[in-house]
């Protein structure tokens, strides 16, 4: 029901031109299969918070099977993605749920090799409360306004699927 209340982008045009449009609001665009039951828990949640982030978010629904012009550039292979845009430029958020500081640093000390702090280009889990998206989106806003490209998520989600 959520998908139905969000409006879809049919084409790689239509979401470039999205990205484009909106120059002082993040563009939240979820990419995934509408049928999919990840997908359709983070569409409720998008369409539960659409009017109180609409002052400075838009947010909308991409469906990877009718466009997959992105798969390959945004790494979309997860069942449900949502990636954040800001200017026509690809925000990042640190969920935690990288590795943390000390096995990088335990790695570059002993075999001085660069570790991945994890994926830090899309939110690739379900959020199960509505305030905490509103704090993702708020927060990559409030980064992106002062110039960052990456931002820090307000919650530590690195414990999120170890239980």
């Amino acid at each position: 029901m959520g998908s139905m209340l969000i409006h879809h982008l049919k084409s790689a045009w239509h979401v470039d031109q999205a990205i484009l449009f909106h120059r002082e609001e993040v563009v939240a665009i979820r990419f995934g299969r509408d049928g999919d039951p990840e997908c359709m828990v983070v569409d409720e949640q998008l369409a539960k918070i659409a009017p109180k982030v609409a002052n400075f978010a838009a947010i909308y629904l991409v469906d990877l099977d009718q466009v997959p012009d992105f798969n390959s550039m945004y790494e979309l292979y997860d069942p449900c993605s949502v990636l954040f845009f800001w200017r026509n430029k690809h925000m990042l958020c640190d969920f935690g749920t990288g590795k943390s500081k000390f096995h990088l640093f335990y790695f570059i000390l002993i075999y001085a090799l660069t570790v991945p702090q994890g994926n830090n280009n899309k939110l690739n889990f379900p959020t199960t409360n509505k305030q905490e998206l509103i704090d993702i989106i708020e927060t990559i806003y409030r980064g992106a306004k002062k110039g960052h490209g990456l931002v820090v998520s307000p919650k530590d989600y690195s414990f999120r699927h170890k239980y």
